[in-house]
């Protein structure tokens, strides 16, 4: 015999709206819950006793919510309208998310990054802190949508009621651009970067810009740069061809290279390796940008900084043709995420894993140094290398060092900053500089070994540097114009070899006393061309570091 029991069923309630309104509803959350970045920075340090932090509030508000909804509209019907919007929900709950955590913008560049993650990069990111903002943000309006019914129409009335909607939404805009213009202009004029908090349409449209710049600078071919590049006067009496290693760091600041005071207010030091070797410092670098994207094109261009053009340096040869053209073996060793460019048609190597270097998904900076002596043996000519780090590269900084080189504690063993202290951030920062010291000092000594048949050199420079929570920011990427010097600055060294010194010249001394002068990305191009003695109209002595200190 059954017994008979009570059933229970949640009764949620459903509601019916029209399409523009289901738009209405999801720009009002657009602009109430998925812009927290945007508000905290255009309202810092308002009075919101003044009438005009309210006018700014109110009309911003509206204003971004009638831009949203114009963004959807056109391609929102009863069929794509909650595809479109679950995924428009997707984008700001992530975007708002990552903007939180790390402080960063979702500019063109930051969405060029973002498309050229690897998936060991990106897996860095998937920290176990997103799923409860992901189960808010986006869990919520996901749900709401589901109880939603549209109401049907007619489809020359849905059209003009999109219109008149559209409309409306349009002269709504304007009313809050005209109430609040006044504060918003001198937000706008002296912090735009702020547009570039509002999500989703931040993500759209840098999104639609990075595409659209990556389709304007892919050629077919390269325009041409140092056609008349050819080897100087130095060369005719050469002996011994040439081994040039040019290592090209990631994320490492100029901060905290070198002597400086940890967390705990004691010195220390991460470069004690190069400094025994007795390396030339630069003592202060500014780098071209604050991403890779941006950096690494801009610092191997000729255009650099001081005239930057990314649609140029994207079509123009880099440093590198440069020098095959002169005659030069030129061979890009990858350990990161390809050349951007710059290595486009020469030699490209990536190192083979080993297990003792590797995990897997990610290899330490020593397997850069695998085969140097092999390739130098099988070498017929001169020789420029280039090796491309890891490095610093966050937020996983406790995986880019052995054990061996946890010095400095306690460490942050995580991807999720948000679980550590600050201190423990930068130990784990420090030892990861400590350990790209170690390498740069490994390949030292490797080319010191070469001497015999090389005469032989290194230059090291990293491509940006990296914020540690200074003023709740974090990693890299902030727009140029307001990116901190943890950001900005990095650190440079040379190591020549007394034979290479002798054969160009190089005066040590004088090299040693340039290098407490700033210099920047830009002089990369110019100082390389020196360094190897590489006459072409190109090369601007005045940038050239190297030019002062020779004969």
């Amino acid at each position: 015999m059954r017994l008979p029991y009570p059933t229970f069923r949640l009764a949620l309630p459903r509601c019916t709206l029209s399409q523009e309104g289901l738009l209405l509803a999801a720009s009002l959350w657009f602009t109430l819950a998925g812009n927290s970045a945007f508000w905290q920075a255009a309202l810092h340090g308002r009075d919101w006793a003044n009438p005009s932090t309210w006018r700014l509030l109110a009309g911003t508000g509206v204003l971004i919510t009638a831009v949203h909804f114009c963004l959807a509209a056109p391609l929102a019907h009863r069929l794509s309208v909650k595809p479109l919007l679950a995924a428009l929900f997707g984008i700001s709950a992530v975007a708002s998310f990552y903007m939180q955590k790390f402080g960063i913008y979702i500019d063109p560049d930051m969405m060029r990054n973002v498309l050229r993650t690897d998936p060991a990069e990106a897996r860095e990111l998937l920290t176990i802190d997103l799923l409860p903002h992901l189960a808010v943000y986006l869990g919520l309006p996901l749900f709401c949508l589901g109880r939603i019914e549209l109401r049907p129409r007619r489809l020359g009335r849905a059209l003009l009621t999109r219109a008149l909607a559209m409309l409306a939404a349009l002269l709504l805009g304007a009313g809050g651009l005209a109430l609040a213009y006044q504060d918003l202009a001198a937000l706008m004029r002296n912090h735009k970067e702020v547009r570039y908090l509002i999500a989703p349409g931040n993500a759209l449209y840098s999104l639609a810009r990075s595409v659209s710049r990556d389709a304007q600078a892919n050629p077919t071919t390269r325009q041409v740069i140092g056609a008349d590049a050819r080897l100087g006067p130095s060369w005719t009496q050469a002996k011994k061809p040439v081994l040039f290693v040019l290592v090209v760091g990631e994320t490492a600041r100029a901060a905290n290279w070198g002597t400086h005071l940890g967390p705990d207010g004691q010195p220390r030091d991460t470069a004690p390796q190069t400094r025994a070797r007795h390396v030339i410092d630069f003592a202060e670098v500014e780098s071209c940008g604050t991403n890779t994207e941006v950096s690494v094109p801009c610092m191997f261009s000729a255009q650099g900084r001081r005239r930057y053009d990314e649609t140029a340096i994207r079509q123009s040869e880099s440093l590198l043709h440069v020098l095959a053209r002169a005659g030069f073996r030129v061979v890009w060793r990858d350990n990161q995420a390809g050349c951007k460019g710059v290595c486009a048609g020469l030699e490209q190597q990536r190192p083979e894993p080993r297990p003792e270097l590797c995990d897997g998904e990610r290899c330490l900076d020593e397997i850069l140094l695998d085969g140097i002596p092999r390739l130098a043996a099988d070498g017929h000519g001169n020789l420029v290398l280039i090796l491309h780090q890891l490095g610093n590269h966050g937020p996983a900084y406790y995986k880019r060092y052995p054990d061996a080189f946890r010095r400095f504690g306690p460490t942050c063993d995580t991807a999720d900053l948000s679980q550590c202290s600050q201190a423990a951030i930068v130990n784990s920062y420090d030892n990861a500089l400590l350990y790209t010291d170690h390498v740069l000092a490994r390949a030292i000594d490797l080319l010191a070994a070469e001497q015999a048949r090389y005469d032989t050199a290194l230059l090291y420079v990293s491509d940006h540097g990296e914020s540690l929570g200074e003023n709740g920011l974090y990693l890299h990427g902030m727009p140029y114009a307001i990116a901190p010097r943890e950001q900005t600055r990095v650190p440079m060294l040379l190591w020549l070899s007394p034979g290479y010194q002798a054969r160009f010249g190089l005066d040590s001394a004088c090299l040693r006393q340039n290098a407490r002068q700033p210099a920047s990305h830009d002089n990369l191009f110019h100082t390389v061309l020196g360094l190897l003695d590489v006459q072409t109209q190109a090369r601007d002595p005045q940038l050239d570091l190297s030019s002062p200190c020779r004969p």
